[in-house]
């Protein structure tokens, strides 16, 4: 979506405290994402990109280090359909955005 809508969403959902940045870029590659990873905090170890485009969102996320979270949502455009990653240790899946603060502690947990 466009920066604004997605701005909207953000402030809406009331989870913007849980992070330490938000980018919001239209370019989703990998190296887009370890360049924002390596900008903010302790680089892609501690990232997390969340959203409900498997394609564009969580899997360029995970191929640059960080973790990939997906939101599943019935109206995803067609072309961003691709396979989960369910192998990758950093893919994660939640119905509603939610469960991400639970998400979040059972990540930052040690062991």
């Amino acid at each position: 979506g466009d920066l604004f809508d997605q701005e909207r969403k953000l402030v809406g959902s009331g989870l913007g405290d849980l992070f330490d940045a938000v980018e919001i870029v239209s370019d989703k590659t990998a190296a887009t994402y370890a360049r924002l990873f390596n900008r903010h905090g302790d680089g892609p170890a501690r990232s997390m990109m969340v959203g409900n485009s498997l394609k564009s969102d969580v899997v360029p996320a995970i191929e640059a280090g960080g973790w990939g979270v997906h939101v599943p949502h019935e109206l995803t455009w067609v072309l961003e359909h691709v396979e989960a990653p369910v192998a990758e240790p950093r893919f994660r899946q939640i119905s509603d955005l939610g469960q991400l603060p639970e998400l979040i502690e059972s990540i930052a947990k040690p062991g």
